[in-house]
């Protein structure tokens, strides 16, 4: 839909509070799903993040690649396994999750060089950025897939200084440097605790949190904590989405102000949630704030 050019206006206007207050906060951005696989909907969220920056945002990418990872899992004949929802990771699956995982680093990083922003890819092996040990699913060893124990954000607190555009790949290693794969949701929510970020926002492959997952009109477009918690308690949730609004909750309970769950797929999803006053998603806050 063609926007006249007084509508135009009005929408920088609109944006004209959020900048003000988010202005030099950090945002940390979860990057995921499917909108990672198409390169259109990739070409947005790059340039959603860069505009962030260009306002004043400290933006931060962190980026999964399931479906990349399954992809090349299965062009090598070897067939992706998953328990409870967590993928078996052996010797060799690990080394092509880090092969994958660092090849869609530097893609990122290429995307946000080519708009003139200066952007670093690292893994949480840098700097010891990401220490982990052994994760089990509901005990059972399922290989190579790391609990986050500790984050050293100082290396991300020397690239925003140094202005550039963290990216970053969610690989730990552990006290015998072994290298594991992190759920890229953990991450991001460690790193937004870590690095005392305003902002933690999800991209995922739903519009956000409904009360009737088949009711499309029920989406919920605020939430607080203690809601969120009701929500998860009253089995009103699919299991799927749990573990993402239990990391939502363990954010803001260590001083992230706001998160939001977002779908990638729709077109500049960012900008749409972050600098309008509906948004398109779902914000969970600490409590509810006066209008």
């Amino acid at each position: 839909m063609d926007l006249s050019i007084m509508q135009k206006a009005q929408v920088l206007i609109e944006a004209i509070p959020y900048i003000q207050r988010f202005n030099r906060k950090v945002i940390v951005v979860k990057y995921g799903g499917s909108a990672m696989l198409d390169d259109e909907l990739k070409k947005q969220v790059i340039q959603d993040v860069v505009l962030l920056k260009l306002v004043g945002f400290k933006p931060i990418i962190v980026h999964g690649g399931g479906k990349e990872i399954s992809k090349w899992i299965t062009k090598v004949g070897m067939e992706p396994k998953f328990i409870n929802g967590l993928r078996v990771t052996d010797e060799p699956t690990m080394e092509i999750a880090e092969m994958v995982l660092n090849r869609v680093n530097k893609s990122l990083v290429q995307l946000v060089s080519d708009l003139g922003i200066r952007a670093v890819g690292i893994s949480g092996k840098d700097g010891n950025l990401l220490e982990c040990e052994k994760k089990l699913s509901k005990g059972e060893d399922i290989g190579f897939v790391g609990e986050i124990t500790k984050v050293n954000p100082q290396l991300i607190d020397d690239l925003i200084e140094k202005d550039f555009l963290p990216i970053i790949c969610p690989i730990g290693y552990d006290n015998e440097c072994h290298s594991y794969n992190i759920n890229a949701d953990d991450a991001a929510c460690a790193i937004a605790k870590a690095v005392g970020a305003e902002k933690l926002a999800f991209l995922t492959d739903v519009e956000g949190i409904y009360r009737d997952f088949s009711d499309k009109s029920s989406l919920i477009s605020e939430m607080t904590v203690e809601e969120a918690r009701k929500f998860i308690q009253s089995d009103g949730i699919g299991g799927g989405m749990i573990p993402k609004l239990t990391n939502c909750i363990d954010a803001l309970e260590c001083g992230v102000s706001r998160v939001h769950i977002l779908d990638g797929r729709i077109a500049h999803c960012l900008l749409l949630e972050i600098f309008t006053n509906k948004g398109i998603g779902t914000a969970i806050l600490r409590e509810r704030e006066d209008n």
